[in-house]
């Protein structure tokens, strides 16, 4: 596609806001909570302050975003010689270098520790462990979610909540700072690093996000998502309500919840859970049930782990449902929850 003199003078963030317009709100959302804060706030300032936004600007920054999508899938399936033999194939060998040029481009302005977002979290922590803990913060600060949870299960104990600490408080980092220890690390990792392992992760960076947002917000964005991934959808609703949360709610629905469960799967749930929990339970039952639930949980003896947090996710599915349904509210900010 060969781009009007118009947008051609559009700015990436201009680019962006055109391509939310034309998706629309729904879409969008989905999109738009996933990016950086501060890329969340230009984008948002440029779709306010858009007055008129033609047809032929939308078709030419949707089929841009078409491409380049294309072309990074082609980029994580072969590499850079197979995007360049199907986008050559498909748009010719001019546009086809343009777009991976912006690709590489983009990754580079934004994307920070790439090689290290590309190695597993176990070739990861044979390289960071003996740094200092402010750097191991750093480069956990730009990895996936998940993968920099593994690492920071991996260091020792005496250096986890130091690390945690210093991810939580960190602000400004020093750009010169970044790139001085991405070119140290890279520089160790291209001996170990594999190049065929492409880790994707983000559930639980988006669950952190979800949890600071409205009910209204969450929920548009987690049905969005069940009618794109049914599965990712189910995984990030169970993990934003864990089974410990059960005491933030109220009695009335605590006694609704139990009345969906199985007694088995509460008993073995609570083989693993706070004396907290358990005692919330207990009072939310007859005299007679607690006794009978103390009893069957005794009668389980040792229970493997796996097996208490399958039957405490069950439970979660419950809540989540009766949530869905209406019949129970979870409190959020603060807010208690109430029963309808």
């Amino acid at each position: 596609m060969e781009m009007s003199k118009e947008s051609e003078k559009l700015t990436g963030v201009q680019k962006s806001a055109i391509l939310f317009i034309t998706l629309g709100p729904e879409v969008s959302a989905n999109i738009i909570k996933k990016l950086p804060e501060a890329e969340i706030q230009k984008i948002t300032y440029e779709i306010a302050n858009m007055t008129h936004v033609s047809q032929q600007q939308r078709q030419e920054v949707l089929e841009e975003f078409i491409e380049m999508n294309k072309a990074k899938d082609y980029l994580m399936e072969g590499g850079m010689d197979y995007a360049k033999s199907l986008l050559g194939k498909a748009l010719g060998p001019q546009r086809a270098k343009e777009i991976l040029d912006k690709i590489v481009e983009v990754t580079q302005q934004y994307r920070p520790f790439a090689i290290a977002r590309k190695a597993d979290a176990h070739q990861l922590m044979n390289v960071i462990a003996n740094e200092h803990p402010q750097t191991i913060a750093l480069i956990l600060c730009y990895l996936q979610a998940d993968k920099a949870g593994q690492v920071l299960s991996s260091l020792p104990e005496e250096l986890q909540s130091d690390v945690a600490f210093r991810v939580a408080s960190m602000k400004n980092t020093s750009p010169m700072v970044v790139k001085e220890i991405e070119k140290v690390l890279d520089s160790k990792l291209s001996s170990v690093i594999r190049s065929d392992v492409t880790v994707i992760g983000g559930v639980d960076t988006l669950v952190g996000i979800l949890n600071q947002v409205d009910r209204t917000t969450e929920k548009n964005i987690t049905e969005g998502l069940e009618r794109e991934d049914m599965e990712l959808a189910e995984r990030i609703k169970e993990s934003m309500f864990v089974f410990e949360d059960i005491v933030t709610l109220d009695s009335m629905s605590i006694q609704r919840v139990l009345r969906e469960i199985d007694p088995k799967d509460l008993a073995l749930a609570l083989k693993g859970c706070s004396e907290e929990v358990a005692n919330t339970i207990f009072k939310n039952q007859s005299k007679r049930g607690a006794a009978a639930l103390k009893e069957d949980m005794e009668f389980l003896g040792p229970v493997r782990l796996v097996d208490v947090e399958k039957a405490q996710q069950k439970i979660v599915g419950v809540i989540r449902r009766l949530e869905d349904a209406g019949e129970i509210v979870l409190s959020r900010g603060g807010e208690d929850a109430i029963v309808l």
